[in-house]
Formats: C-alpha cells, structure tokens, sequence
C-alpha cells in the first residue's frame, strides 16, 4: 500500500485547477476481515432498529490524507458505512443515499482532516516495491479470498 500512496504523493501530475494529487486526495485503507480471534474491546451492542445488524470485532483502518494531522488516533467507532458516508459528504450526495450501509453509519471520517489548515507536504513512505513494481507484474490472478 505504501507504494500506491508514494506514486500518489511523488505523482508530477496536476488536477485541472493546478492543484497535486497529494493534496486534493483521500486514501482509505481498511480490511474486510479483521484476521484475530481476540479484541480487548467488546463489539458495541446496538439498539433497535439497527440491533439487527450488529457490529463485530474491529478491523484496522487508516485514512492517508494530506491535511490529516502526523500521527492522528481517533477511538470512534466506524463501520463500513462510513466509508460510503464519507463520499456522501465529499461529493455533497445526501446521506443514505448509496444504501443501507452508508444510512446507518453515524459517523464519515471527518475528524480525520481538517480542510481549513494548510496540506502537509508529502513525506515518502519507505517500501521495498515501486509503483513500477505493481505496473510491470505479469504474476497471474488470482481469487483475492482464495483461504
């Protein structure tokens, strides 16, 4: 992942408005399993009506953005919805509006960046791969759930 954030970053390429990609984009970095049998933290036991649909164990995210604060931890509660709610707002789309995941969630990613401050300049993210490196792979596919 550090790869596909660094051709972002290093990107010589410019939005219309002259902006960089660096600091016009949002990376959102989650898994779809959460790859343990054990959480400190009890899974949150959610009301009626959302009670039908519980939350499970915790899964890691990480929100790569160039006014997102070095270093920033938030203990909120997310869920996937939030990934959709967070593109609802980005994109002015209404809330709820990309189905029932994204009007459940209660919470968008906002406190993860501040647009008002300044973009922090890019920092390279040491890794073994280049971009290239992904470009020029002639590895076949395979199934990404293959376990």
């Amino acid at each position: 992942m550090g790869s596909i954030v660094n051709a972002l970053g290093t990107s010589p390429c410019l939005n219309p408005d002259g902006s960089s990609y660096w600091n016009t984009t949002a990376v959102v970095i989650t898994w779809d399993d959460w790859g343990g049998w054990y959480d400190h933290v009890p899974s949150p036991i959610l009301p009626f009506p959302e009670g039908g649909y519980q939350m499970g164990f915790r899964v890691p995210l990480l929100f790569v953005s160039a006014y997102t604060p070095v270093g920033y931890i938030d203990n909120l509660n997310y869920d996937f919805g939030s990934v959709l709610r967070f593109i609802e707002n980005n994109f002015d789309l209404g809330e709820g509006a990309l189905g029932f995941a994204d009007s459940r969630a209660s919470t968008d990613f906002s406190t993860f960046y501040n647009l008002s401050n300044f973009p922090r300049p890019y920092v390279p993210i040491p890794t073994v791969k280049t971009g290239r490196d992904f470009l020029n792979d002639k590895t076949p596919a395979t199934d990404p759930d293959d376990d």
